[in-house]
């Protein structure tokens, strides 16, 4: 379980790097469909990054999983429903819950109830 806990942090970290530094115009035009304001927009991105480093800081630190982990969980289900509330396809919405679900798992195993 710790390998599949360390493989989803890594998933999850860089895929939102990836996201918000090289698909930053997808990021700009969901943000803009879902009517948020370009400050929560830029609060969204500095607090995924932090957290997103935090997760790799984890893998070293195994303190810093289970606040990582859930603080990122809160972002992807946010992220769910605002894709679910602008009506976006499933397809739009399976790499947010996806990335929930990995979350979830990295904070359990930290909790140790996997």
């Amino acid at each position: 379980m710790e390998i599949i806990s360390n493989i989803f942090q890594i998933v999850v970290a860089v895929s939102v790097y990836i996201v918000w530094i090289f698909r930053y115009h997808n990021v700009l035009s969901e943000f803009e469909q879902f009517g948020f304001s370009e400050h929560f927009r830029n609060f969204v991105g500095a607090a995924k990054i932090s957290l997103s480093a935090l997760l790799l800081l984890g893998l070293c630190y195994q303190e810093l999983n289970l606040y990582a982990s859930l603080g990122m969980a809160f972002f992807m289900f946010s992220a769910h429903i605002a894709h679910v509330k602008v009506g976006n396809p499933f397809k739009q919405r399976l790499p947010s819950l996806l990335f929930l679900l990995m979350c979830l798992f990295v904070a359990a195993h930290n909790c140790g109830l996997l």
